[in-house]
Formats: C-alpha cells, sequence, structure tokens
C-alpha cells in the first residue's frame, strides 16, 4: 500500500560546491551498502534486517544524490518467522549485481542461511526468496560471474553468534544460473592467520586485471579498516592489505561497501560509517590503482570528506524521500514495518492522511514487541518531525502516536482513558525496561488531535513537543536516542489497543514532515 513519493531535496553541506560534493551522501542508516553500473544508471541496496518491504534500491545518476526506487523483498520468508519483530535478525548485506540481462541480490540471513533473488529491471518483478545455501551463520554472501572463463563462484562469511566461528571467508564454486552451489565450499581467507587482523566480513568479489580480488573490512564497525584480498586463484591463496582506515581523521572505522566503475573509467568506493543511533550512514570515495596495481581508497587510505564530484552529468540535489501527506491512506516507500505486515493495519480512504488501525495486542507497554509500527530511518543531521495526529478509538486504553524507536524509545501521542477522555501522553522505556512510563503528566486533549513534533538535535538527543491549538509545548525531559544492536534508531507512527474482543477503531496521520533544524 504504497505511492510514489517525490524526492527529497537536500540542502547542500557548507564545503559541498558544484564541483565537490561533501561525505556523507546518504546520510541517514543506509547499513552495508552495495553498489552496481549499469549503462549511465548506478543502484544500490542495504541491508534491512527484520523490517517489511526489504532491500531497499536507490537509484543515482551521479553517485552523489540518490532517490529510493523500490524494494525487491515485499515480505520475509519463511514468514512464520518474522510476524513479530526480530530488529536486528533477516536480511544481512546483500550485494548487488547485473548479469545475463539481470539484476541479482544475494543476502545472508543469519538464521536460516544464504538467499538471492533477481529480476529484470530494478523495479521489478523480483522473483520469491531462493534459499541458496541453508545453515546457521552463513553472512554477507557476493557472487561473480567470471566473463573470462564463464565459471561462476560465491564467498561469504561467518558470524559467530550462531555458527561458533568468524574472522573467515569461505568460498564456492557456484552453478551459473545462481540456483546451487556446486561444492562443499573451501576456507580461502583465514582472518586468524594475518596478524592484527580480527572480525574479517562483508565480502565483495571482483575480478579485475588477471586477478580475483575481495574487498572486505576487518577489525569492527565502529573503529575497523577496509582491506583487499588478491589471487590469480578463486581459491587462493589471498595476499592482503588494508586500502582504508580512519587515521587522523573523524571517520571512525570506514569500511563494507562497494566498488563501482562508471562510463568514463573512474572507479569509486561507497562504504559506511557507524554513527550511533543514526546507524551506518553511506560516504563515496575515491578510488585508483597505485603502481603497484593495488587500489588506493581515499585521501591515500584515509577517509576524505570534500571531493572534486564524478566524471559524471551534473544532476539536482536529492536525496530519499521523507515527508508524506498519505494520499489515499497509502504510503510512501521510504516507509517499512517492523514485521510482516498484514491485512487491515492501514486502510485505503478517498481523502489524505494515513489510517491505522488501533490494533489489539498483550503488547501494549513495549513498543519494541509491535510488528506494527511503521518506520522511516532517523535524519542524520538535526532536524524537526512533525505530523497531525486524530484519535478515533473510542476503547479505553486505544493510544496512537509518533516514536523514537530504539533499544530504549520515546513517544509521544494520544490514548483514550477509561473515562472516555482522551489525553496528550508522553512515555519511554529504557534499555533494560520490560515496559513504559510516563515521561510527562498527561493532559486533556478534548478534540481529540494533536500536532506533534520532536527535534532531533546533535548526538540524536531528542525533545517532544505537542501543540493542543494553542501553540506548542515541550513534553517532559531530552531523551537520547538509542541504536539496536545492528540497526539505527527509527522513527515510527503506530496505532494500538489493549487485548480484548472487538474492533478498537483507529488513528489517523496527516502531513508528515522532517525539515533541518
Amino acid at each position: 500500500m504504497t505511492h510514489e513519493t517525490p524526492e527529497t531535496y537536500k540542502t547542500s553541506g557548507t564545503q559541498e560546491t558544484s564541483e565537490t560534493y561533501e561525505n556523507p551522501v546518504l546520510n541517514a542508516d543506509w547499513s552495508d551498502p552495495d553498489v552496481v553500473c549499469v549503462g549511465d544508471d548506478f543502484y544500490l541496496t542495504a541491508s534491512s534486517f527484520g523490517r517489511a518491504p526489504g532491500l531497499p534500491l536507490l537509484h543515482s545518476r551521479d553517485l552523489v544524490n540518490w532517490t529510493l526506487v523500490g524494494h525487491a523483498l515485499e515480505r520475509l520468508e519463511p514468514a512464520g518467522e518474522f510476524k513479530k519483530p526480530r530488529h536486528d535478525c533477516g536480511v544481512w548485506a546483500p550485494s548487488l549485481r547485473h548479469h545475463d540481462d539481470r539484476f541479482w541480490i544475494f543476502w545472508g540471513d543469519p538464521d536460516q542461511g544464504i538467499f538471492q533473488v533477481n529480476a529484470p529491471e530494478i523495479r521489478g518483478p523480483w522473483t520469491r526468496p531462493h534459499l541458496l545455501k541453508e545453515g546457521k551463520g552463513l553472512i554477507d554472501p557476493c557472487p561473480l560471474w567470471d566473463e573470462e572463463t564463464g565459471e561462476a563462484y560465491l564467498v561469504h562469511a561467518w558470524a559467530k553468534s550462531r555458527a561458533g566461528v568468524k574472522n573467515r571467508l569461505t568460498g564456492h564454486r557456484m552453478h551459473p544460473d545462481g540456483t546451487s552451489l556446486l561444492d562443499e565450499g573451501k576456507l580461502i581467507v583465514d582472518g586468524d592467520r594475518i596478524p592484527g587482523w580480527f572480525t574479517l566480513e562483508g565480502p565483495k568479489l571482483y575480478r579485475h586485471d588477471g586477478w580475483f580480488w575481495i574487498l572486505a573490512p576487518a577489525g569492527g564497525v565502529e573503529t575497523g579498516w577496509q582491506g583487499a584480498f588478491r589471487s590469480r586463484d578463486f581459491f587462493g591463496p589471498y595476499e592482503e592489505r588494508i586500502v582504508l582506515e580512519q587515521k587522523d581523521t573523524a571517520v571512525n572505522g570506514p569500511h563494507q561497501g562497494g566498488w563501482v566503475r562508471t562510463p568514463s573509467g573512474e572507479d569509486w568506493f561507497l562504504h559506511f560509517q557507524q554513527r550511533g543511533a543514526y546507524g551506518r550512514v553511506v560516504h563515496l570515495q575515491p578510488m585508483r590503482w597505485g603502481t603497484d596495481s593495488w587500489p588506493v581508497i581515499g585521501d591515500d587510505g584515509a577517509p576524505a570528506t570534500v571531493h572534486r564530484r564524478p566524471d559524471l552529468p551534473q544532476q539536482p540535489p536529492a536525496a530519499p524521500a521523507t515527508d508524506d501527506d498519505f494520499p489515499g491512506g497509502r504510503f510512501g516507500r521510504q516507509w517499512q514495518w517492523t514485521a510482516n505486515p498484514q491485512d487491515g493495519w492501514a486502510t485505503q480512504h478517498s481523502g489524505d492522511g494515513l489510517r491505522l488501525s488501533c490494533v489489539r495486542t498483550a503488547d501494549a507497554h513495549d513498543l519494541r514487541k509491535l510488528p506494527n509500527v511503521l518506520t522511516q530511518r532517523l535524519p542524520g543531521t538535526p532536524s524537526a518531525v512533525e505530523v497531525e495526529l486524530a484519535l478515533h478509538g473510542e476503547q479505553p486504553g486505544a493510544r496512537a502516536g509518533l516514536a523514537v524507536l530504539g533499544d530504549a524509545f520515546g513517544w509521544i501521542g494520544l490514548q483514550r482513558g477509561a473515562d472516555g477522555a482522551v489525553h496528550l501522553v508522553h512515555r519511554f522505556a529504557e534499555a533494560v525496561a520490560e515496559q513504559e512510563r510516563d515521561a510527562d503528566h498527561p493532559r486533556p486533549a478534548p478534540d481529540g488531535r494533536a500536532r506533534l513534533r520532536i527535534e532531533i538535535g546533535t548526538g540524536a538527543r531528542c525533545r517532544f513537543f505537542c501543540d493542543l491549538g494553542e501553540g506548542f509545548r515541550s513534553s517532559g525531559p531530552v531523551f537520547a536516542a538509542t541504536p539496536w544492536r545492528w540497526v539505527g534508531a527509527l522513527l515510527g507512527l503506530f496505532a494500538l489497543a489493549p487485548d480484548g474482543p472487538g474492533h478498537a477503531g483507529a488513528a489517523t496521520f496527516t502531513e508528515f514532515r522532517i525539515r533541518p533544524l
């Protein structure tokens, strides 16, 4: 139930000009990016973990300005595993490739194995997920079709939390149709044998200049580095080198991403930076091949903050959409549910506004457990988030609101009391808390309507406000947004009611806006 959402035009950074760009180019949680060039177009996908739809698809013509054009995964499978939120599970570190006139995405589900989908066009239709290799802890797969030999290969990493091992890469021969693996796999890079290396993961596999190349990070997402491995034979032995690291810059842990070559022959590398509650924001780095034929990424191996733009036709400033008027009750593609959606959560209608049913649940005390929260990414710069809310639910305890959702959460909204009156409520829960509690005293909301506002300042410190018809008033103390283990904090809209019989009514959200502070 999505609608076409106009792209968001971004304001230039203080150092950005018509000849240069400033990192990050995607200033929100587009985790574990991978990129491919097809003709004059660039496409990017990223981890979506337990949210649905999954596998976001972004498009650019200049590698700097990106828009969200769809998703490759309508629902997570097996569907029964994702009826409830599994925030840090699901789709990990996908690889995006174009081969045989089709787009291919491979990803690892750490609890199930390696999956693959493909499509003739980036907007689909995409096939249903195909389980290529079953097993626990199989993550970060990447395929390679060797155009010189016709052979196909696959490399993947390991998650110690499921497999008991990590810091190693396993390689397989793959059937060229991408449906099966042709061997049991071989350890091709053992990070334990490389002095100082740990948590080797996220491999991306390429063929270049007669070598097999694996670009893979190590050292952990917050403090690690980007490595490069090369071998004349896919199964090794590989030699290694660190090709991108923080050095004396402010960009911590610059690693895990994809290499892309433009039509004019320039090489670029897109990678993420872990920024706490903001998640993993995406940087664009220049890449060249040194005199010793090894890649040099960034400013001689350190992340560049400002750099000359790629030699590509200049495009108007743009970023993935955030605002939404919800025409006809439909929501834009920037929104994702916290689990596989069910019929009846959102209803179409003749006007504007998102109409969410007050879903009855035994978990009304804890938004982290709810599958029916509609979310989008927290903006990476200081911003104000606003939405208009009207509560139509007549049942005592029916409520709806605007939330900042992570390992801890806070929300502001409306709730109907036992006496039938509607109150403005503001609640939160710490990461260790099992249920929410009040962040401020409830206030009467006699019209059953409110304009809600969250100001997200430096360090993802959030202040909550409401307007009941007399202008905005602050509510409660500052709340510091927190990420999940792997996922940045999310903005969320929800409607719910305590467990019980019968329909509990609905809530309508209108004019969702995000503006810079």
